[in-house]
Order: structure tokens, then C-alpha cells, then sequence
């Protein structure tokens, strides 16, 4: 019986090796000449090379007569928010996320993930019932976010 294990492995292994090698035969064939052409007349897309007023522009919409796209960096997503408390929300990442003290969420890890992840369910509940309006738990500095608020 052992030894039908063994053969049927081995004769797996063969047929796969054998279904690789008539795979990699010559129907891939690489011009060099086409992919220097490629390359020739490709453009630079990276970041570095994206004035600001472009990467503005490229990022966010117009607002107004003027032009310019408007940007805050204090605008957190509900959803985002919420999924970070779902999956990581022990560690206090959502927290992280929306903009808190460095001590606050290392305090959810050092409290075995928000006492025992009753901070982070609670977290999560307010999250869920204040979704129009986040903003009180921006940049909010104390260990239970839904604190005076």
C-alpha cells in the first residue's frame, strides 16, 4: 500500500514536469526589437514626475472657477474606519488611522487588544451610529474615543 503511495506521487510529479517542459516550448518568443520600441516611446508615470499642479490635478477634482483641486489631509473615511477597526481593530490601527495620539493605540495593545476587545466593539458601535459625521473621533487624544462626545 505504501509502496502505491510512492509510485503515485512520483508518477504525479513526472506528468507535471512533463506538462512544464512542453509548456515552455517555443510559442513564447520575445522580440527585443518591439520591447525597446516599447520602451522608447513609453512615458514616465511615476510620482517624482508629476509637477505638483499636475499631481493635483490628476488626484482630485476641480472645485470652483479657480481650478485647483482642493485637498485635506484631515479627511478620514467612514469606511475606512470601519474596516480597520473590523480587522485590526485589537491593535488599535483604526485609531491610528484616524489621527489619535501614538500612546493610545499602543495602549489597545498593551491592554490585550482594547481590555480584551471591548474597546474596539465599542469603537466599532459608535463608528457605525455616528457614520454621517466622524469628526469628534479626529484626532481625538483619549483611550475611549465615545468619552464627552
Amino acid at each position: 500500500m505504501l509502496f502505491m503511495k510512492k509510485l503515485l506521487i512520483l508518477s504525479v510529479i513526472c506528468f507535471s514536469s512533463v506538462c512544464t517542459f512542453a509548456a515552455t516550448g517555443s510559442q513564447y518568443i520575445i522580440d527585443d526589437q518591439k520591447v525597446e520600441q516599447l520602451f522608447t516611446n513609453s512615458v514616465d508615470a511615476s510620482l517624482s514626475a508629476l509637477s505638483d499642479d499636475n499631481l493635483m490635478n490628476a488626484a482630485g477634482g476641480m472645485n470652483g472657477s479657480n481650478g485647483a483641486a482642493q485637498f485635506r489631509a484631515s479627511d478620514k473615511t467612514f469606511v475606512a474606519a470601519i474596516l480597520l477597526n473590523f480587522f485590526l481593530g485589537g491593535l488599535g490601527i483604526h485609531r491610528l488611522y484616524l489621527g489619535t495620539a501614538t500612546l493610545t493605540w499602543v495602549g489597545y495593545i498593551l491592554t490585550f487588544c482594547g481590555i480584551f476587545g471591548i474597546v474596539p466593539l465599542i469603537d466599532f458601535v459608535v463608528l457605525i451610529v455616528h457614520n454621517e459625521d466622524i469628526s469628534p473621533y479626529v484626532d481625538n487624544t483619549k483611550f475611549f474615543m465615545w468619552a464627552n462626545n
